[in-house]
């Protein structure tokens, strides 16, 4: 079994990050953000699985669990002898990974709270101005979501500026772009290899929504005076962490990425690659799934193997 191991622990997190290198500045933000997204998760819920046998593997590894069951413990054993730390070092880091994937899960349980305290509003009421100093706004899902503005942010934008500010927030909602990014951050939790995905996605569905908003708006100088408009003025005054997956001009987990944002609507790259290019982190992903389910039978198959082996 530990061929499984080696290729959805070890291998594939890591590889899903390598492919996705190039990759993910060619492809459109949209598409880039979803391919990203999901090719992490699918690895990452391969990874969690194959973990989750071989701590299992090693509970059927102690005598004691194993009389009760009526297997042999050695035989177990003996599928890994070569290797007899990976069962184990597995169980650990299950534990570890199931505990980082909760807290991810809790802080955004957090960010969807926020949207209770609108729930008394109109449903049709989807911009909320909310009295402070801090200059911030954000998406936060529900049904219906809402878009969060300050008092503060407000007054720094222009008129045009804060029309392209309301359209890069209902980009995020009609996009599901806070479901997104709590995918991908749940992944980097599960696998420390996949949290640049993770942070590279966060990126994506910014320029995405940018984008959006250019269109929207139809002027892409007007997003980029706006992001950076709304950047300065909130490093004057800043506010609060809020716990939102989304937030218009200030950048969380990534130094340099609305100076980045800003460029990209200035000066536009060259042609993308075709999203089809974009399967090839998915494949790996999807590759990585199957041998799971291989794994899981031929630990069904050990196990029935150390049942006989006990008689």
């Amino acid at each position: 079994m530990f061929d499984h191991f080696a290729w959805s622990v070890a291998v594939v997190p890591v590889l899903v990050v390598v492919l996705t290198l190039p990759l993910a500045r060619r492809l459109s933000p949209s598409v880039g953000a979803a391919v990203l997204a999901w090719s992490a998760v699918v690895a990452a819920c391969a990874s969690l699985v194959n973990l989750g046998l071989f701590a299992v593997k090693a509970v059927a590894e102690i005598p004691a669990v194993a009389e009760r069951f009526g297997w042999s413990h050695r035989v177990v054993a003996e599928d890994t002898a070569h290797v007899p730390w990976v069962s184990w070092v597995s169980a650990a880091w299950l534990v570890w990974s199931v505990a980082a994937v909760a807290r991810v899960r809790r802080r955004h349980r957090r960010g969807h709270r926020i949207a209770e305290e609108f729930a008394h509003l109109p449903a049709d009421r989807q911009v909320v101005v909310v009295e402070s100093d801090a200059v911030d706004a954000y998406a936060v899902p529900g049904r219906p979501g809402r878009i969060v503005v300050t008092t503060a942010m407000r007054e720094a934008l222009t008129p045009e500026q804060y029309a392209a500010l309301l359209a890069h927030e209902r980009a995020h909602l009609d996009a599901g772009h806070p479901r997104l990014i709590m995918l991908a951050e749940s992944a980097g939790a599960a696998h420390p290899a996949l949290r640049w995905v993770a942070r590279r996605v966060g990126y994506l569905i910014e320029r995405a929504a940018d984008e959006a908003a250019a269109v929207a708006v139809g002027d892409r100088r007007t997003v980029a005076r706006a992001i950076g408009t709304a950047a300065l003025a909130s490093v004057h005054a800043p506010g609060p962490a809020v716990p939102v997956a989304t937030s218009f001009a200030r950048s969380r987990k990534r130094p340099g990425a609305i100076p980045s944002r800003v460029a990209a609507l200035l000066v536009p790259g060259g042609p993308g690659l075709t999203k089809w290019v974009g399967l090839l982190p998915a494949l790996a992903a999807v590759s990585s799934a199957a041998w799971t389910g291989e794994a899981l039978l031929d630990f069904c198959q050990l196990l029935h193997g150390a049942a006989v082996g006990s008689r």
